[in-house]
């Protein structure tokens, strides 16, 4: 079982690793977020994000909204954003399961929504909750794992017992199972998302992983990984590529 302080640290961890491969992984959807984000024209009235996590994008979504409200199920990563509204003005805690959120309907200018339909089994009634509350005209962001990249075919394996204790001693820093219970492919996702009445104004992947590649060369590694997904996005085989990005509206 998972503490809190376990979430939150396997959060933190993500963008500061040691291991190259694996900060570059977390840091590129980070940095395409937040661009994202920053590109939305003016400011908007209010914004929402759904699973927060550690909370590394409240206070660029704080930028760019009079209000801000973290949605969560989990106790630990809504004491933690907790902790950061004690800085941001205007930013609120509630939690909410976005299956059935009793959220207000259509109040949302702006929601993001990254790396949490995956820890949900109905990833449908999540993108219809999602749906529901953004405002006809606003904008969700939402990113997700690709269900059969190497990254998450390899994370089965590396969870089974006696291998997670070797992968702990090579990354040497917060290693958890990742909870990942609902991975969807691109054509399911868009099926999924057509059902919710979202639309797709823009997509985007990213994210190469190769087993031994990332953990051993170090940044020797990390270059070639990033020269096979540069060969990958736009290609047949972008379907190897970790993360899925999409810009949605209602």
């Amino acid at each position: 079982m998972q503490t809190d302080r376990q979430l939150v640290d396997l959060q933190e961890t993500l963008y500061t690793s040691r291991n190259p491969t694996r900060r570059w992984l977390h840091c590129t959807r980070r940095d395409w977020i937040v661009s994202r984000i920053q590109s939305l024209p003016g400011t908007m009235h209010k914004a929402l994000e759904v699973g927060p996590g550690a909370g590394g994008y409240l206070p660029i979504l704080a930028e760019v909204a009079q209000e801000l409200v973290a949605a969560d199920i989990e106790d630990a990563y809504l004491g933690q954003a907790r902790a950061i509204a004690q800085t941001i003005p205007g930013l609120s805690c509630v939690k909410d399961d976005i299956t059935a959120t009793t959220l207000e309907p259509g109040s949302f200018d702006l929601v993001l929504c990254t790396e949490v339909i995956e820890h949900i089994a109905s990833s449908q009634a999540a993108l219809c909750g999602l749906e529901k509350l953004l405002k006809p005209g606003g904008t969700l962001i939402l990113s997700t794992p690709q269900r059969y990249s190497p990254l998450e075919l390899c994370a089965k394996i590396a969870f089974l017992p006696g291998i997670i204790q070797l992968v702990r001693l090579v990354y040497r820093e917060p290693i958890i199972e990742t909870g990942h219970i609902n991975l969807l492919t691109e054509s399911v996702l868009k099926e999924q998302l057509d059902e919710a009445g979202l639309h797709i104004q823009a997509q985007f992947k990213s994210g190469f992983y190769l087993p031994l590649v990332a953990e051993l060369p170090g940044d020797t590694g990390l270059r070639l990984l990033q020269w096979c997904e540069k060969k990958l996005q736009g290609s047949r085989l972008s379907w190897l590529l970790w993360t899925q990005y999409y810009i949605l509206t209602k």
